[in-house]
């Protein structure tokens, strides 16, 4: 069993991934952390908090950062052409009064379980990574306390999504990505290498909704604004980012990793530009040499087997 801190943007390819980690029978989703990215940190942490109450999952939400690890740099505004100007494809979420967010910030909270559950916490990090820098900020010691700690985001071998360096997490907060990924707690990116290759096609996503009921027509509702942005970009359908880093938690054999370290340019034209070192590859003295954690990048995947298990997983509990 995974106990799992999801820390999140909702946004709609982070609602499918939620979806799927409240599903999977060996997930243990232990809370939920909002951040800003998709939408502002008001707007991801009401959506996280409409989720909650709409799916009846037990976790907590914690509200997390609002501004990037270096206060006031300047990043990129929400993507409202992407995930709608709610955050969740323009479905109208509602303000959402009955359920109470956790009352510690989001890296108190992940500090908290992580102490509290030695050895066992999985960090899912599906959008800005600030939230997990502002934990190791606070508490450094929690790097030999985590299991492991699965991203979304970056790009190594292929083009970035916001910029053709950078890929849009990591670009919205280069510095907390290069804190997270060079301290000692061990990281696997899933980044635009493999989720890139990982289509969900309208059908696939209307057959997840006649075969799974009420949860399923809510997830369907709020992506078809997300699919519309796809149109032109992926034949009919949309990538599903998130999700990706998800089943590699319960699936790690459907993808192909890479070890080496891992830096992020902070900084210039390539600013949030991913580059790992592979390891045992030699290259002359440089700021590269020294004590940096070797991580694993995801560089292929098995898109079926993949799309096939978020499938299963989210029709496998039916709903009136």
């Amino acid at each position: 069993m995974h106990k799992v801190i999801f820390d999140t943007d909702p946004g709609v390819d982070d609602a499918m991934a939620l979806l799927f980690l409240h599903h999977h029978p060996e997930i243990d989703l232990i809370g939920i952390t909002s951040v800003f990215g998709n939408a502002t940190i008001e707007t991801t942490t009401r959506n996280a908090l409409f989720l909650k109450r709409e799916w009846q999952i037990d976790a907590p939400v914690a509200k997390g950062a609002g501004e990037t690890f270096i206060p006031h740099r300047v990043t990129h505004a929400p993507p409202t052409f992407i995930h709608g100007d709610d955050g969740l494809g323009n479905i109208g979420v509602p303000e959402v009064t009955d359920v109470e967010p956790d009352p510690r910030p989001a890296h108190r909270f992940i500090v908290d379980m992580v102490r509290a559950h030695p050895g066992e916490v999985t960090l899912v990090a599906v959008g800005r990574m600030t939230n997990l820098a502002n934990a190791l900020k606070e508490d450094p010691e929690i790097v030999s306390l985590v299991r492991e700690v699965v991203i979304m985001g970056g790009a190594f071998d292929t083009n970035g999504n916001v910029t053709p360096a950078a890929e849009a997490n990591i670009h919205g907060d280069p510095e907390a990505a290069d804190i997270v990924m060079t301290a000692t707690w061990p990281v696997v990116v899933v980044g635009l290498d493999v989720t890139l290759k990982t289509v969900m096609t309208r059908q696939a996503l209307a057959d997840i909704r006649d075969a799974a009921g009420k949860r399923a027509q809510l997830l369907f509702d709020l992506s078809q604004f997300y699919i519309k942005f796809y149109e032109g970009r992926v034949q009919d359908g949309m990538v599903v980012h998130d999700s990706c880093a998800c089943v590699y938690v319960v699936a790690p054999e459907l993808f192909t990793t890479r070890s080496g370290p891992v830096r992020v340019v902070c900084g210039g034209i390539a600013d949030g530009q991913t580059i790992q070192k592979p390891d045992g590859k030699g290259f002359g003295p440089s700021d590269w040499d020294g004590d940096l954690p070797s991580q694993k990048v995801c560089v292929d995947v098995d898109a079926d087997a993949v799309l096939k298990l978020i499938h299963d997983t989210i029709v496998a509990i039916k709903e009136d």
